[in-house]
C-alpha cells in the first residue's frame, strides 16, 4: 500500500517524481495498455459500474466515487457524486491521481492531497474537488494487468482506515468482472455482425412460407440448391416436397407438421434429388411465427448444402467403424448420437437401442464415478480429458478414455487396457517381491551380530512381509529344548497391531494338534489354509484368544516351516483378510524364498551363539579370580567381542608376590583366534612365574618376560602393563601406598584419588610391545597413593572402536571414571563397561581395578571377602 505523506515539508516516500523526459514503453507496459484498451471502449456508461460506484460511496461514506480505465489516457467509465458529469471524459495521465496506483499495482491512500506538494498541483486537488483520496487497482483476471482504478474521494481531509482499503479492494474485484463482462458482450455483438456477413459468403439460402396463403418464397441460393429456375418455380410447398428423397419424405414432412402445430422449431437434415438424378444433403433450420392467438402463420428459415460434410463424415465413419477401439459421440444432453461397431460389441447392446438414449440412464453404474466427473469436466472446461477408469459389469474392464468436447457435445474414445493393466500389475507385484526379498536379505544380514540384533532382524522380517504378501504375520522360532515361541508380529493396520501381538502371545497355548502350524512343523511342508476360521478359529477355546482371533478376522493363510541344513528352526504364518484374494503361486514362491533365507539366517544365529558362548567360556576358563589382599579390594571384568565367535588374547591378572606386594597385570595378545588364546595363556603363565619367583618390579618382570618369549619361541606380539602396590612401615603409618608401574605399549593406567581427581599415567614415549626386541630397555615409574585411591588397568577394546579413536576414548573414560568414582568398585567397573560400550565392543574388553582402603578401619562391607594364598 502506498501512503502519501500529509506533511508538506517532507517528500512522499512511496510516490516517485515524474521526469519531464519521455520514456520508451517496455513490452510489459505495452501489454498492460493493450489489456486496458480492450475494456475501455465498452466500459463507459455500463450500468453495473454505476451501481458499484454508488455502493462504494455509500459503504465508505464518501461524497464521490469513480471508476477509470487507464491505457494511454485515463477514461472515466463510471462515477458518483460531483464526478458523475465526467463519465466518458479522458484525462491526461499526468493530471491523474490514479497513475500512481497503476504504476505501483497497490492502493494509494491520501489523507490530505493539498498538504502534499506532489499532488497539490493536480487539477482536481487545485480546484478543491479532492482533498482525501483512496484508490485501489482494478486487475484484469485473465491477463493479471492493472487496467484501471476504483477510487473514492472527499473535498475535505479524512483519515482512511485499513478496513476502508480492504473493502474498496474487494469492490475492485467486482469492477474487474463488470469490465470483462462488458468487453465480452461487445465482442459477441461484433461477432454476430460478422456472422451475418459470413452467411452470405457461406452460400446459405433462406425460405419464407406463408401458411395462410400457401405461398413459398426462396432466394436465389435456395433455388440453385434445389435445382430450380426462378421462372419455373411454382411457389408452393410442393416445390420442396417433390425434391425430397423418398426415404426422407415422411420424416421431414412429419417434422414440419409438428413445428407448425406446436408453433416451434423445424430442424432437419435430408436428401434432395435433383432433376439430373444427383443427390445432395441439405440442412434446414426454421422457426414458425404465430399470430396473437398462438396459431402459426409463417415458417421462416435457412438451408445450406452439407453434401461435402456428409461425404467427409462418411469417410470418418468408415474409419471409426474399422477401428479396434471403441468410439461414441454424445450430444449436449448426454444422448448417444453415434456408436461405432467396437463400442456396440463391448457394451453388448445394439446401436439402435443406444442412439438417442442418455448415457447416464443406459449405464447408471457410471453415475458418481470418475467417468462422470471427467466427462462433465471436459464439457465444462472445453479441454480434452485423458484418464484410465474401470467400467463395472457388464463391461467389467479397464479402459484408457479420451473425452474431448466439441460444439455438438462430447466425443469419447476408449481402448480396453485390461490386459495391459494386468501385465503392469504383474510386473509391479514382481518388482515388489524382488524388493521384498532384497529387503529381507539385508535385514537378516545383521543377524550375525548376535542375540541382541536377532529380535530386530525378525521384527524387520515381519514388517517387510506385510502388506506385499499378507495383511498380518507372525514369526516363530524353536528354542533350545524344542519349545516353539512366537517372537515377532506385524499388521498393516496400525489399529490392529496390538491385537496381532496379543494373539501371538496367546495362540500357541491354545492351538490344537491339527492346527496348520503344527502340521507344517510336523511334516516340514508348507500349508495353504483356505478357510482359517474353520481350520483354526472353531478349535480355539472360549476366552480372550478366541475374541482376539475374531477381531483380527483372518480368512486365508499360508504357514511355512523355516528349514535350514535339514532341521526346522521356526515357522512363518502369513494371514489375509476376507477382502483380499488368497495368495497365488507367485506369492507362495516368494514366501518360500523368504522362508529359506530367514531359516538359514536363524540357524546361523543359533550356531553363532553356541560357538560364541563356547569361546567366551573358554576365554574365561583361562582367567582366574583375583586375589583379595587385606586393606585393598580388586575387581575384574571381561567381555568378549560381539562380532567374533572366537577366543581372544585379552587377559588380566592379580596376585601377591612373596614379599606381600600386590601385582596387577593387564595384557592384549595381537589376534582373535585360538593361536592368540594359546599365546595369551603362555604369556600369562610365564609372567606369573617370573614375577612370583623373582619378586622383581614391573619393568624387570616385563624385560624377563620379553626374553622368555624369544627364548621359548612363543611367536607373538602383545601389549601389557604391570602395576605393583607396596609400602614400608613408615608409608603404612602415613596411610600411603607406593605404586610402581611399567607398560609395554599398553593404554595408560588411570588413578582416581580420594578427592575425585583422575590422573592418566602416560609416559612421554611408550616402551616397545612384547615380542619385538628383548634387548630394548624397560622403564619403570613410581607414584605415591593415598588410601582411598582407585587404580584402573584396561585393554583398548574399552576405549577404541570403529567410530572412536583411541585418544577420544581415553578422554571419555577419564570423564566417566571421575563421574562413577563414588560408586562401589563393582558398580564402577560395571558402569564403565556399559556406559562406554552399551552395544558391545568390536574387540574384547578386559579390565582390572584396585581400591586401597584405610589401614585403621575394618574392611568395607561392599568389598569382596579377603582372599589370600596359603602362607600369606
Amino acid at each position: 500500500m502506498i501512503d502519501a505523506e500529509d506533511d508538506a515539508g517532507r517528500e512522499p516516500t512511496h510516490i516517485r517524481a515524474r521526469g519531464s523526459g519521455a520514456r520508451a514503453m517496455s513490452p510489459v507496459d505495452r501489454d498492460r495498455v493493450a489489456a486496458a484498451h480492450r475494456v475501455a471502449a465498452s466500459a463507459v456508461g455500463v450500468p453495473g459500474l454505476q451501481r458499484l460506484t454508488d455502493l462504494a460511496a455509500r459503504l465508505l461514506s464518501a461524497p464521490s466515487a469513480g471508476v477509470s480505465v487507464v491505457d494511454a489516457v485515463q477514461t472515466v467509465a463510471g462515477a458518483t457524486g460531483w464526478a458523475q458529469g465526467s463519465v466518458g471524459a479522458q484525462i491526461p495521465s499526468a493530471d491523474s491521481l490514479g497513475r500512481a496506483v497503476v504504476a505501483a499495482r497497490a492502493p494509494l491512500v491520501v489523507d490530505d492531497a493539498r498538504a502534499d506538494r506532489r499532488l497539490a498541483g493536480l487539477p482536481p486537488v487545485r480546484d478543491g474537488q479532492v482533498a482525501a483520496y483512496l484508490g485501489v487497482p482494478v486487475v484484469d483476471a485473465s491477463s493479471e494487468f492493472v487496467v484501471g482504478v476504483l477510487a473514492v474521494f472527499d473535498p475535505a481531509p479524512r483519515d482512511w482506515t485499513d478496513a476502508d482499503v480492504v473493502l474498496l479492494t474487494q469492490l475492485a474485484e467486482s469492477v474487474a468482472t463488470e469490465l470483462e463482462l462488458s468487453a465480452v458482450i461487445t465482442e459477441l455483438e461484433t461477432g454476430r455482425l460478422r456472422w451475418g456477413l459470413a452467411i452470405d459468403a457461406a452460400e446459405i439460402g433462406s425460405f419464407d412460407w406463408d401458411l395462410a396463403s400457401g405461398r413459398l418464397s426462396w432466394d436465389d441460393r435456395l433455388m440453385q440448391l434445389f435445382g430450380y429456375e426462378r421462372a419455373g418455380f411454382p411457389e408452393t410447398i410442393a416445390a420442396f416436397t417433390s425434391r425430397l428423397h423418398p426415404d426422407d419424405l415422411e420424416r421431414v414432412t412429419s417434422a414440419m407438421r409438428s413445428a407448425i402445430e406446436q408453433c416451434g422449431v423445424f430442424d432437419e437434415e435430408y436428401r434432395v434429388v435433383l432433376p439430373t438424378g444427383e443427390t445432395r444433403w441439405v440442412q434446414s433450420r426454421g422457426r414458425t411465427l404465430g399470430n396473437d392467438r398462438g396459431v402459426a402463420v409463417r415458417l421462416l428459415g435457412a438451408a445450406y448444402d452439407t453434401t461435402a460434410q456428409r461425404h467427409g463424415d462418411a469417410r470418418v465413419t468408415r474409419v471409426l467403424e474399422s477401428m479396434s477401439a471403441a468410439f461414441y459421440a454424445l450430444d449436449r444432453e448426454w444422448r448417444f448420437t453415434y456408436v461405432n461397431a467396437e463400442a456396440e460389441r463391448l457394451v453388448g447392446t445394439a446401436r439402435e437401442e443406444l442412439l438417442g438414449g442418455s448415457v447416464w440412464e443406459l449405464f447408471p453404474e457410471a453415475v458418481g464415478t470418475i467417468i462422470e466427473a471427467e466427462y462433465r469436466g471436459a464439457v465444462a472446461s472445453g479441454k480434452e480429458r485423458v484418464f484410465e477408469a474401470y467400467y463395472p459389469p457388464p463391461l467389467d474392464a479397464w479402459f484408457e478414455i479420451r473425452a474431448w468436447p466439441g460444439p455438438d457435445g462430447l466425443s469419447v474414445y476408449f481402448l480396453d487396457i485390461t490386459e495391459r493393466r494386468a501385465a503392469e500389475e504383474r510386473a509391479r507385484r514382481s518388482t515388489e517381491r524382488l524388493a521384498l526379498i532384497a529387503e529381507v536379505t539385508a535385514a537378516l544380514s545383521t543377524s550375525l551380530d548376535g542375540d541382541r540384533h536377532a529380535p530386530v532382524a525378525l521384527d524387520t522380517l515381519a514388517r517387510a512381509v506385510v502388506p506385499v504378501l499378507g495383511d498380518w504375520v507372525i514369526v516363530s522360532v524353536i528354542e533350545e529344548g524344542g519349545r516353539l515361541r512366537d517372537v515377532a508380529s506385524w499388521h498393516w493396520d496400525p489399529d490392529c497391531r496390538a491385537l496381532a501381538a496379543r494373539y501371538a502371545e496367546l495362540r500357541l497355548a491354545a492351538l490344537s494338534a491339527t492346527a496348520p502350524i503344527v502340521a507344517a512343523l510336523r511334516t516340514g511342508e508348507l500349508r495353504r489354509v483356505g478357510d482359517v476360521p474353520a481350520a483354526v478359529g472353531r478349535t480355539l477355546p472360549p476366552g480372550e484368544v478366541r475374541e482376539v482371533f475374531d477381531q483380527l478376522a483372518p480368512q486365508t493363510a499360508v504357514t511355512l516351516p523355516l528349514t535350514a541344513r535339514g532341521r526346522i528352526v521356526g515357522a512363518l504364518s502369513v494371514y489375509r483378510s476376507p477382502d483380499r484374494p488368497a495368495a497365488d503361486d507367485e506369492d507362495v514362491a516368494t514366501l518360500h524364498e523368504i522362508a529359506d533365507r530367514a531359516a538359514l539366517a536363524l540357524d546361523n544365529m543359533q550356531l553363532y551363539e553356541q560357538h560364541r558362548g563356547m569361546a567366551a567360556e573358554l576365554q574365561r576358563s583361562l582367567l582366574t579370580d583375583p586375589v583379595q589382599p587385606d586393606r585393598a579390594e580388586i575387581a575384574v571384568r571381561y567381555s568378549p567381542a560381539v562380532r567374533a565367535a572366537q577366543v581372544g588374547g585379552d587377559w588380566y591378572d592379580a596376585f601377591l608376590q612373596p614379599d606381600g606386594a600386590t601385582m596387577l597385570v593387564i595384557g592384549d595378545v595381537v589376534g582373535h583366534d585360538t593361536v592368540a588364546a594359546a599365546a595369551m595363556g603362555q604369556l600369562r603363565g610365564l609372567l606369573r612365574g617370573i614375577a612370583f619367583r623373582s619378586g622383581a618390579g614391573p619393568a624387570e618382570v616385563l624385560g624377563d618376560l620379553d626374553r622368555a618369549v624369544q627364548g621359548l619361541q612363543v611367536h607373538t606380539l602383545a601389549t601389557a602393563a604391570i602395576a605393583r602396590f607396596e609400602h614400608d612401615d613408615e608409608e603404612r603409618l602415613r596411610g600411603e601406598t607406593r605404586l610402581r608401574w611399567s607398560s609395554a605399549g599398553h593404554p595408560p593406567l588411570m588413578v582416581l584419588d580420594p578427592d575425585g581427581v583422575v590422573s592418566v599415567l602416560a609416559a612421554e614415549r611408550a616402551d616397545l610391545l612384547l615380542g619385538v626386541d628383548p634387548s630394548a630397555p624397560r622403564r619403570e615409574h613410581e607414584l605415591v597413593l593415598s588410601r582411598g585411591s582407585t587404580v584402573l588397568l584396561y585393554t583398548d577394546g574399552l576405549v577404541e572402536g570403529r567410530d572412536e579413536e583411541l585418544d577420544e576414548g581415553i578422554a571419555r573414560l577419564r570423564e566417566l571414571f571421575a563421574e562413577l568414582g563414588p560408586l562401589t568398585l563393582a558398580e564402577l567397573c560395571d558402569g564403565l563397561v556399559t556406559r562406554l560400550r552399551p552395544d558391545g565392543s568390536d574387540d574384547d574388553v578386559a579390565l582390572v581395578a584396585i581400591r586401597l582402603h584405610q589401614e585403621d578401619g575394618p574392611r568395607p562391607s561392599e568389598a569382596a571377602p579377603r582372599q589370600l594364598p596359603r602362607g600369606f
